[in-house]
């Protein structure tokens, strides 16, 4: 920019050359001079008031279209933002064989606090303990005032207890939405669902995430958003379930039991039909687990006796070994076989229950049927260690069960580490090696369905395919004729139940001593096993009850064989599940004379 001197020279000579005053160029070209800047500034400002009148427009017109939008959509709880994965809170349904739901989600909320905008915090912690009752007032106030701006109360609440706080009209008080998981059948099927809990957790969800059982084992697939609302169905028939857990847990009274098992399974499939231990639980009320040092986990209801007890299962053993001399081509059924008591082996006294001695000789079907402990060690010895071992791997007992439920990997048996004649002549007749009743369950399934490995499940099979062929059919048929004279008449015969042939083996071990009391074994303290298969001339399924330290005291002496305490109650069991999984009893042909004799003793 040209900058105009105030007193140009040529206009001065010239001024002064025609008399004028050359001090009005000078006022003249200051006053021209200001105007200019006037001018200039007066746009300037002109240019910036335009500017900011174009920014409030716009920024009104924002604000207003933003105001108009949240009055517009639905009311919710503001969110913090920050970095992270979204917390997912749905959770897909369990139900049953027939879709009966076993685990559902339930709409309630959670009760938080800001104690920094409660008007009056002592009365709020008042009136929450009187509705709360677990609560102290004197902590719950002190909470509230030591300066922290949020506070969980509860993480559920029932709509009364909602409304009991709701009505305490404080404005430090606030409702979160919250899905919590619901188990609508109580302690039915306790163990096989285990138990749910939150996870990660906000004011406006929370994270439902298994903790025990099925709901912690398939956690995953429950959680997965791909399924959607798919539920998860299980193999459990809650009508059979109901009946076996409500007959078990009467027996279990019955026979002064501490604790029982009971396992339901379809022989060709491997679904588990019922599971039932006891005592058991609510999973909607979780109970904490034991830790003392001293304390034993089987003396804890959420110990699942059926998967995780590991016992000597005694003389239930016996069949397979029974069976594998069938299949190797040692014996037949009819074969002759030495059964003098006691048995001598090494420095090894081998004994009959209660000193007895059913020899000197027994078929193979009587060893069975009465339980001859020297009978199947000799029927084990003729087949050697070697190949008792691979029988019983291929049979599952080497090997925890591949249940889908969290506790299944856990329990594993227990093999003795070298395995002498001695340890081939126990483990023939149920001691020295330990097994859940479950991996019972499977390999009494893999004999009743003629031979064919069982994989155990807890999930509903559409389609499920054969086995791996473990004994031939001739085999397994032979064997289940053996179970059924057991019962006939054998140590089982209070198992019969008309109408459905029942075959099965009783077991009766007694329990180990801790090492710190001495070891060896209780003399009055058993674990007491039936394993039935019915019915015997078409089987179908295979029933397990086990009964922790049984006594039945009924007769003049204590009785705690497996005749006498798990035998009657499985035969209740099969009696009242087995029309319930629509089998007909067989009707037995009477003759007409028999008719014609008993009207005439009517007579």
């Amino acid at each position: 920019m040209t900058r105009t001197p105030l007193r140009p020279l040529a206009r001065i000579l010239s001024a002064r050359a025609n008399g004028e005053n050359p001090d009005t160029i000078e006022r003249e070209n200051l006053r021209l001079r200001h105007e200019e800047l006037r001018d200039r500034s007066r746009n300037r400002a002109e240019g910036r008031l335009l500017l900011l009148g174009v920014a409030f427009f716009m920024a009104f017109t924002i604000i207003g279209g933003r105001m108009g939008l949240l009055a517009a959509s639905q009311p919710e709880e503001p969110r913090a933002a920050a970095t992270g994965a979204e917390i997912l809170n749905q959770r897909a349904d369990i139900t049953d064989r027939n879709g009966r739901v076993l685990a559902t989600n339930l709409l309630t909320h959670s009760l938080y606090a800001h104690p920094k905008d409660m008007v009056d915090p002592g009365r709020v912690a008042r009136e929450l303990a009187a509705i709360f009752p677990e609560l102290d007032a004197e902590a719950l106030q002190k909470r509230f005032t030591d300066g922290r701006s949020f506070l969980w109360v509860r993480r559920k609440l029932s709509p009364e207890q909602m409304q009991a706080v709701h009505d305490i009209g404080d404005p430090g008080l606030l409702f979160g939405p919250r899905e919590m998981r619901l188990y609508p059948n109580g302690r039915l099927a306790a163990h096989v669902l285990g138990g749910a809990s939150f996870g990660a957790e906000g004011v406006h969800s929370a994270e439902v995430i298994g903790t025990a059982g099925i709901e912690k084992a398939l956690d995953a697939r429950l959680r997965d958003p791909a399924k959607g609302t798919e539920p998860l169905t299980l193999s459990i028939d809650m009508t059979v379930q109901a009946a076996t857990h409500e007959v078990l847990e009467a027996g279990m009274k019955m026979m002064n039991a501490k604790g029982a098992a009971a396992i339901l399974m379809d022989v060709t499939s491997g679904e588990i039909l019922s599971l039932v231990s006891l005592p058991d639980f609510d999973p909607n009320d979780r109970p904490q687990p034991l830790v003392g040092a001293k304390d034993d986990p089987a003396d804890s209801p959420l110990f699942n006796r059926a998967v995780q007890g590991v016992y000597e299962l005694g003389s239930t053993f016996k069949i397979f070994t029974a069976a594998q001399a069938l299949e190797l081509g040692l014996v037949n059924p009819e074969t002759m076989v030495d059964a003098n008591a006691p048995m001598q082996w090494g420095k090894h006294k081998i004994k009959e229950f209660q000193g007895k001695n059913y020899g000197p000789l027994l078929s193979v079907t009587d060893v069975i049927v009465k339980s001859s402990n020297v009978g199947t060690a000799r029927l084990a010895l003729q087949i050697g260690g070697l190949r008792q071992q691979a029988f019983l791997k291929s049979l599952g007992f080497f090997d925890a069960t591949p249940l889908e439920l969290v506790e299944a990997p856990g329990a594993k048996p227990l093999i003795p580490a070298r395995w002498p004649e001695i340890v081939t002549i126990t483990t023939s007749y149920g001691h020295g090696m330990s097994a859940s009743p479950m991996h019972l369950a499977a390999a009494y399934a893999t004999i009743a369905n003629g031979g064919l490995s069982v994989t155990p499940t807890l999930l509903r099979q559409d389609r499920p395919g054969p086995g791996n062929r473990i004994m031939s059919e001739k085999s397994a048929d032979a064997a289940v004729s053996m179970l059924r004279q057991v019962v006939t008449k054998g140590t089982a015969s209070m198992g019969e139940v008309p109408g459905y042939a029942v075959a099965g083996k009783t077991g009766t071990a007694d329990k180990p001593r801790p090492k710190e009391l001495g070891g060896g074994y209780y003399k009055d303290k058993v674990i007491n096993t039936f394993a039935s298969v019915f019915p015997a001339n078409d089987p179908k399924y295979v029933l397990i009850v086990t009964l922790d330290e049984p006594v039945e005291t009924s007769g003049p002496e204590p009785r705690r064989t497996a005749g006498w305490t798990a035998v009657p109650v499985a035969a209740e069991v099969i009696r009242r599940t087995a029309p319930l999984l629509g089998l007909r009893p067989a009707v037995e042909f009477v003759a007409p004379d028999a008719l014609l004799a008993a009207n005439a003793i009517d007579e």
